[in-house]
């Protein structure tokens, strides 16, 4: 079996175009969390701003510490708000990721199944159990590379609950402090 100049570049423009939308990916979540990153200290600056102008306003110390009161609730709503949304890219973000690495893997190993069946048929004779071995161990790194895969689901879905659950938590908290 011989590899072909066109197999080389179709691999070599296979390989340019996933780093290429693995890239684009990651730039869009760049975008998003840099706009959200920059609305979020726009916001604060301006409430900063409100806060000072408030304090400044107060008449007596009853109201200059209502105006404190008054300001920590927004605020953690907001912090909530922000680290949610945060996630919520960074969750969107693996997802596309973990997508584009899955197509790319599955597409590598149709590639070497079918290397290993042209050469099979050009090999030599004995040499089927070699190309037997080979692939018994794609098939063993396509066992681990799933079981991964799983465990990593499983680990971000237990990270999606346990966020869930610190933001039902701190919300019952700033009810229970209001």
């Amino acid at each position: 079996m011989y590899v072909t100049p066109d197999q080389v570049v179709a691999t070599n423009k296979a390989g340019v175009e996933a780093l290429i939308g693995l890239a684009h990916t990651q730039f869009a979540a760049f975008e998003r969390l840099s706009a959200l990153t920059f609305n979020a200290t726009k916001s604060a600056f301006e409430d900063s701003v409100a806060h000072t102008k408030a304090l400044l306003n107060a008449k007596d110390v009853q109201e200059f510490m209502n105006v404190n009161a008054a300001v920590a609730q927004p605020a953690l709503e907001k912090v909530i708000a922000y680290s949610r949304n945060v996630y919520d890219v960074a969750t969107q973000s693996q997802t596309e990721v973990t997508k584009m690495v899955e197509s790319q893997a599955g597409e590598l190993n149709k590639s070497v199944v079918s290397m290993l069946d042209k050469a099979a048929k050009n090999a030599p004779g004995g040499s089927d159990v070699a190309i037997a071995a080979v692939k018994s161990a794609l098939a063993a790194a396509n066992s681990a590379y799933d079981s991964m895969t799983k465990v990593a689901k499983q680990a971000t879905e237990l990270a999606e609950a346990n966020f869930a659950a610190a933001t039902t938590v701190a919300k019952e908290a700033k009810k229970k402090a209001a």
